[in-house]
């Protein structure tokens, strides 16, 4: 059976989305590289739970108010994604895991490796919102 991630795309008003650089270590996957927030679901944890955890875990954050986005099969897990339209302040968030976090406009991001094989994910999202962002994709 393949392991099961829960990950967020965060846009802001400028139709922006928020991405963490990963921490530099060898020890574990795609380091130094931009990600998704999210992580690994664990035993007994719907998708949902994860995301609210791992959000406060990592970004000290109280997830509410977010809604599905996709799920997605790759060859080593199954990623469900979740979004939330948010202003957040970067230079506010206290990151537990990662190096930073940066605000990526579309071309962007379309220009820059993401860790996990997001990059597909990414661009799905920009594609489904269009010109309407504020409508709900869900």
């Amino acid at each position: 059976m393949k392991r099961q991630g829960a990950s967020i795309i965060f846009v802001n008003n400028q139709n922006q989305v928020l991405l963490i650089l990963r921490d530099d270590r060898p020890d574990i996957p795609y380091p130094n590289m931009w990600d998704v927030p999210g992580g690994h679901v664990e035993t007994n944890e719907t998708v949902e739970q994860c995301i609210i955890r791992e959000m406060a875990e990592e970004l000290g954050l109280t997830l509410t108010d977010f809604h599905l986005f996709s799920t997605w099969e790759f060859k080593d897990r199954i990623e469900t994604v979740f979004w939330k339209k948010a202003d957040l302040n970067i230079n506010q968030i206290h990151l537990t895991e990662g190096q930073k976090l940066k605000w990526f406009a579309e071309n962007e991001v379309s220009q820059t490796e993401l860790a996990y094989g997001f990059n597909e994910i990414i661009n799905d999202f920009f594609n489904r919102r269009g010109m309407n962002p504020d409508e709900p994709i869900y």
